[in-house]
């Protein structure tokens, strides 16, 4: 897979299957961000749960040795829809 390829189906799951199956990324983020926030009595805010969840994205890139395609896939997607939010939230 190329990364034009990697990227094409970052964009297909969090611009189009993502969004109905869980609704707007920042919805959601936020919406995992007060769980977590309440579970670990620190605040946690949308643009953290994609990063955290790029970090889970890579532990399982370690794990799988760098073949788990999918992962690569799901890491680019929480890059895009964190950057997003992030960078929207200081507009």
């Amino acid at each position: 897979m190329t990364r034009k390829e990697f990227l094409a189906e970052a964009e297909k799951c969090v611009c189009s299957d993502r969004n109905l199956q869980y609704g707007e990324p920042e919805d959601n983020f936020n919406t995992i961000a007060k769980f977590w926030s309440a579970f670990l009595d620190i605040e946690i805010a949308a643009w953290q749960v994609a990063a955290m969840m790029m970090l889970m994205k890579n532990a399982r890139i370690k794990s799988s040795k760098g073949r788990d395609k999918d992962s690569w896939v799901d890491a680019a997607g929480y890059s895009a829809c964190g950057g997003e939010i992030a960078i929207r939230g200081e507009e």
